[in-house]
């Protein structure tokens, strides 16, 4: 005879049951294990007030056959963390701190608004957080999570509010995780706090790595207690096996996977494991370069993991079992290319600079002192990367040698600069101007990122070594036909452009400089002004016209957009009113009449395309005629007209920032302008326009700086300019570069907010561009800009 259904539902109850493979019913099964695994599981952490004498082994933690013992195990601190509480009142409790009924899931999931979790009477003591099946006088404790200073609690989710209408209160321990829920905020953010406070008032913990490095440090000078230590001690020596814990402490929980980038990772104590099994992997590779970058990458996304690799390197190239090997080597390579990117605490420094001394005395002249001395004078140099090195930098640092970096000069050959993990852009920039001959003139150099959407200056203290791995990285995304990223000598300011040489090699570069302005459009003339700079180019690259001189592109010669002015708009089609034509249109666009659509606008970009190459023909045919009468005019002569009409605009000489203007008239939108910085005045030009709307001598201009991110103000006189651009920190640098350069004061700063961007770093010229005259210590913006 079936039971009834009631009967087979208690019975459910009672021994638990699966719904969608999650189990439910089996609370106290579950919270009988939670407290014994924490108390069987090895405890690798020390606190500070336990610092006992070392003299006990504390070996490397392995697994045994069944996976489930460590020979790393300190029960006697787990008895002293892990209070024994009797089956006493749970209301009598003397050390609960805050006690209250919390929802918990029980299986670490994400909670589900169709299931319940189940309901328990929860402790907060000074030492754990406890939760009983009932607040009755006998309950059974069914769980506890030991608070030590390595646990964490995450503040209400707002989003999980608004799916399932509980806020959430999440604690991580060691071996388990809480998540817990309530239907109250306030009720959710006192318990937070509790935590937290009982969290923050736990002494640090160590790991017996930290311990010994700690006396490695103090005996430093005793080598028969120095090689007990390591002999006694294996964690500190090679090991073949896998790592089971890291070195170091890492706080319990997950990671924040919000942050931008392709990378997603777990918990730093998992990615402290993985990494030392990617080291192992080291010894055996053929090509160990791109797993190298693989580990830096992870340490730049995870900085806490910084100082876990260098002790992990230390202890894989102590006592190896083949010094000097592939596999040692591949250690020290690494240990290398992680010296010239990050640089580690002070206390693993030491550590460190031990190992390293240690190794130089013991094998002499061997390729591991080469490394070893090599280590310790980039850690003297290291100050942090932006990027990893690139393949190529590691290639170069596991031979101990100098990479060659292209620096391009507009109507110069391209300079081969021999350049370290070190070297700055402002370095590079000084000795430029010492090898081309610039050492006298008054302007200012800067070293400029190019690719084919933009052009923008490299600051002074900028690695170059970061630099060229962002060329390795957009090398990767662009597309064949795409020129290749690749740095540029240029000018970045322009204070004397009248005395300068014809036949000097200043004057070809600011010849380049002032075709690259017309190209771009910020040299507003006339399209017959135009055809005759296209005319004198053509002279200075081929000389009087042949029809065998070789001919570049139109593109290089004339603005383009001058030609597409030229084409007709597109139609406009005012837009759907109401939400009927939108269906109706959406629909034909869909049908045939969305085929007939597409072939007509297909057709009419071939006439576009078409009424283009006509224009461009014509065009090309007008500077051909100028060409012509251009015989037996030399190539300096045709630079120095070329230069000559294009100083004729007013804004020549400036550096061009595309801004908007806040206008003061309510409900009035920005207005779109150039804002020109020169040497000896600022001017706001309306772009295509040849004269300035306006124009600030700086003796009118009383104080300038960032209101935000992207707000620059500038006032003048009685008046506040406000400017919203994405390149206000390179307005204020070159405000103050050219402020320095005529012996001016400082200019008074407006006071800013606590979270607005400094105006300006110094009263002296910006680090970052080199003087002519001389190496000044300045700093370029960054950002894109138009000189």
């Amino acid at each position: 005879m079936p039971f009834p259904g009631g009967l087979w539902w208690l019975l459910c109850c009672r021994r638990g049951f699966t719904l969608l493979r999650r189990d439910y019913g089996e609370a106290e099964r579950e919270a009988d294990g939670e407290a014994e695994e924490e108390e069987e599981a090895s405890f690798e952490l020390r606190t500070q007030g336990d610092q006992g004498s070392l003299e006990v082994s504390l070996s490397q933690p392995t697994r045994s056959s069944s996976g489930s013992e460590r020979s790393l195990l300190v029960a006697e601190e787990m008895r002293s963390l892990i209070m024994e509480k009797g089956p006493g009142p749970v209301e009598d409790d003397p050390d609960a701190l805050v006690k209250g009924w919390l929802q918990r899931e029980m299986r670490g999931c994400m909670k589900t608004p169709w299931i319940r979790p189940r309901k328990y009477w929860f402790v907060l003591t000074p030492d754990s957080l406890d939760y009983y099946s009932s607040n009755e006088k006998g309950a059974r404790r069914l769980g506890s999570l030991v608070l030590t200073s390595l646990c964490s609690v995450l503040w209400p989710d707002k989003q999980l509010y608004k799916e399932t209408g509980y806020w959430s209160v999440t604690v991580f321990g060691r071996k388990h995780c809480y998540r817990l829920y309530t239907e109250h905020l306030n009720e959710a953010v006192h318990w937070v706090c509790a935590v937290q406070k009982v969290i923050d008032s736990k002494a640090p913990v160590q790991t017996p790595t930290q311990l010994l490095m700690r006396d490695v440090e103090e005996h430093s000078s005793n080598p028969e207690v120095l090689e007990q230590i390591y002999r006694c001690n294996p964690i500190l020596r090679y090991t073949s096996g896998p790592l089971y814990a890291p070195l170091l402490p890492f706080p319990y929980g997950s990671l924040d996977q919000s942050a931008p980038g392709p990378r997603s990772y777990t918990t730093l104590r998992d990615e402290a494991v993985k990494l030392f099994n990617s080291l192992q992997q080291l010894e055996s590779e053929r090509d160990p370069v791109p797993l190298m970058q693989g580990v830096l990458q992870t340490c730049l996304d995870l900085p806490p993991l910084v100082d876990e690799i260098y002790c992990q390197l230390v202890k894989q190239t102590t006592e190896p079992p083949a010094p000097g090997g592939q596999g040692d080597l591949h250690y020290w390579q690494l240990l290398t290319c992680m010296s010239c990117t990050f640089l580690p605490s002070p206390p693993v420094l030491r550590f460190l600079h031990f190992h390293l001394d240690k190794t130089e005395s013991r094998f002499p002249a061997s390729e591991m002192a080469k490394y070893a001395c090599f280590i310790r004078e980039a850690l003297g140099k290291t100050k942090g990367r932006e990027c990893v090195p690139s393949l190529e930098e590691i290639l170069m640092l596991m031979q101990r040698q100098e990479m060659i970096c292209t620096v391009h000069c507009p109507g110069a050959p391209a300079c081969s600069v021999a350049i370290s993990s070190h070297t700055t852009a402002e370095e590079v920039a000084q000795e430029l101007v010492s090898r081309l001959g610039l050492s006298q003139s008054p302007n200012l150099f800067a070293l400029y990122e190019q690719s084919r959407r933009r052009e923008q200056p490299v600051g002074s203290a900028t690695l170059l070594a970061d630099v060229l791995t962002r060329f390795e990285n957009l090398a990767g995304e662009q597309r064949e036909q795409d020129p290749p990223c690749r740095l540029c000598f240029k000018h970045y300011g322009f204070l004397d452009t009248d005395n300068v040489p014809r036949d000097s090699l200043e004057f070809a570069l600011l010849f380049e400089q002032a075709h690259e302005m017309v190209l771009r459009g910020y040299v507003p003339t006339s399209e017959e002004t135009l055809q005759t700079l296209a005319a004198l180019r053509l002279q200075s690259l081929n000389s009087d016209f042949s029809t065998h001189a070789p001919f570049p592109r139109l593109e290089e010669l004339f603005p383009p957009h001058v030609l597409h002015a030229r084409l007709p708009p597109p139609p406009h089609r005012p837009p759907a009113k109401c939400r009927g034509a939108r269906l109706r249109a959406g629909l034909l666009a869909g049908g045939l009449w969305g085929q007939a659509l597409a072939k007509q606008r297909a057709e009419r970009d071939q006439r576009l395309r078409g009424r283009l190459r006509e224009e461009g023909a014509s065009t090309m045919a007008a500077i051909v005629e100028k060409w012509k009468l251009l015989q037996g005019m030399g190539r300096p002569e045709a630079m120095a007209a070329y230069v000559a009409l294009v100083r004729e605009w007013p804004g020549f000489g400036s550096t061009l920032f595309d801004v908007d203007l806040h206008v003061s008239p309510v409900g009035a939108g920005p207005q779109r302008l150039w804002l020109g910085i020169g040497a000896k005045a600022v001017s706001l030009y309306k772009p295509g326009e040849p004269e300035p709307l306006d124009s600030f001598c700086y003796g009118r201009i009383s104080s300038f700086g960032a209101s935000d991110s992207s707000t620059f103000r500038l006032s003048v006189e009685d008046r506040d300019l406000l400017f919203e651009t994405s390149q206000v920190d390179e307005i204020a640098q070159l405000l103050n570069t050219y402020l320095a350069s005529a012996g001016a004061q400082r200019l008074p700063q407006p006071q800013e907010s606590p979270t607005s961007p400094p105006t300006s770093e110094s009263t002296v010229l910006p680090q970052g561009l080199c003087h002519g005259a001389g190496p000044w210590q300045h700093r370029p913006p960054v950002g894109s800009s138009h000189s």
